[in-house]
């Protein structure tokens, strides 16, 4: 073989090898299964919230690290199906965050695979983990209180409504949470004798459903209990709360910068950035079997003044006191 020959086949060679090499390199970059409940159009800022995360820890999409995301679409019965996906995918973490049925189907579906998540259920009555300060499997993540926070919004609204004899509380059935979200409602509303009265909606028609009856009772105000169901649907629930004239209540200040009256939970943009560092840390090496559940430290309590005024409500100065924010 001349000379010549031989330099043309090492340029081919080369030609032929350089994108093998490359798929090699692209094979190598972790891969970050992001399982949702929700839709990725209503939780654009979550998810760059849980890009940020990421960045903290050194990892950019893209550049040194690759997410595959799957989306329930709010239809729960998806998720296993999703989760056994990206199992079938060999991801290398899988994060599930904003829900407490996102991360149980993941957990179903591997014991190997580290999970992240952020609920507001008990990991450890629900089987993610054996203990806070050391989960002891394959999951950790963040608590993020949500669950819990439904007599405080009780509170809140007595203090707007002293007079208010009667509540109503717009749930999920399909949630998880719901049944302790309740118990923990009931038991804050008997403290104070007052009543509530609990109206289900896992859809669209169903909160229309809701709203309809919910006219039809003598109710003074209203809680929207915690559930990607409603986040995905905040515009509608805003609409049909200031349709009806009913003061409510919501668990995230999207509903309030969207015309909604008040709001009081977890900062959710804080959440979905722990849910990001975790991630970051477990692809760095660290074991969540080793890495402590956090508890969520970051409340935000939202006050629209505008939709007060359209509602014929005057707001108390302890009340806007206590708000972090109040939108003019």
């Amino acid at each position: 073989m001349n000379i010549a020959r031989r330099k043309l086949l090492a340029a081919l060679g080369g030609a032929a090898a350089w994108p093998l090499a490359a798929r090699a390199q692209q094979s190598a970059m972790p891969v970050v299964g992001y399982l949702g409940t929700g839709s990725p159009e209503a939780l654009m800022d979550r998810v760059a919230a849980f890009r940020k995360g990421l960045g903290e820890t050194g990892y950019v999409e893209g550049q040194n690290v690759a997410i595959e995301f799957r989306w329930a679409q709010n239809e729960y019965r998806r998720l296993p199906e999703l989760a056994a996906d990206l199992v079938q995918r060999r991801v290398a973490v899988i994060a599930a965050p904003g829900s407490a049925q996102a991360p149980l189907a993941a957990k179903a579906a591997t014991t190997t695979i580290p999970i992240v998540f952020s609920t507001g259920i008990d990991p450890v009555k629900s089987g993610l983990a054996t203990s806070l300060n050391r989960p002891g499997g394959n999951a950790t993540g963040v608590i993020s209180m949500t669950g819990q926070l439904g007599p405080k919004q009780l509170g809140l609204l007595q203090e707007l409504l002293p007079a208010a004899a009667r509540f109503a509380v717009l749930a999920d059935p399909n949630n998880a949470m719901t049944q302790f979200i309740i118990e923990d409602l009931r038991s804050a509303a008997l403290t104070v004798g007052r009543d509530i009265d609990v109206f289900n909606a896992g859809s669209s028609r169903d909160i229309d459903t809701a709203f309809a009856s919910l006219a039809r009772r003598p109710v003074n105000a209203l809680i929207v209990t915690p559930d990607p169901v409603f986040s995905d649907r905040h515009v509608q629930l805003v609409m049909a709360a200031m349709y009806h004239r009913v003061p409510a209540i919501y668990f995230s200040r999207e509903f309030v910068e969207g015309g909604g009256l008040m709001s009081y939970g977890t900062s959710q943009a804080d959440m979905y950035r722990q849910v990001g560092v975790y991630t970051g840390r477990i692809l760095k090496g660290e074991n969540p079997a080793e890495l402590p559940i956090v508890r969520a430290t970051k409340f935000e309590f939202v006050i629209n003044l505008q939709t007060a005024r359209t509602l014929g409500l005057e707001l108390p100065e302890k009340l806007l006191a206590l708000a972090d924010e109040v939108i003019e």
